[in-house]
């Protein structure tokens, strides 16, 4: 059974800093290119951080470039995203995926950036 479930989320003010986590199991985890997407209320799910299986030069919104970090553990079979200088828009609900043929995704967390 594949299982991705993140973890980390939570309220932090502005200028703070979360890491979110998201421990998988079911399938070859070193094999598939890993995500982070987004989701704010009334827009479209985005994607925020991906890195592939290698780790190797990964891939930024513009809108998180600089401040997040994406990074993966192929022992562990998880996926990491460190945020760094959170803003109020970086409110959503933060969503792990899993690509290779066929695309998994955890349930999410959510992160609320407010003073």
């Amino acid at each position: 059974q594949v299982r991705l479930v993140e973890s980390g989320g939570g309220l932090v003010q502005p200028g703070g800093s979360l890491t979110l986590s998201c421990a998988t199991s079911g399938f070859t985890f070193s094999t598939y290119t890993m995500s982070w997407y987004r989701q704010a209320p009334g827009k479209e799910r985005e994607l925020v951080a991906q890195i592939t299986r290698f780790g190797g030069s990964p891939n930024y919104a513009d809108s998180v470039k600089g401040r997040f970090t994406i990074s993966r553990d192929n022992v562990k079979n998880t996926v990491y995203l460190q945020m760094n200088s959170l803003k109020p828009e970086d409110t959503a609900v933060y969503y792990c995926n899993a690509r290779r043929s066929v695309d998994w995704w955890g349930q999410g967390t959510q992160v609320t950036v407010s003073s």
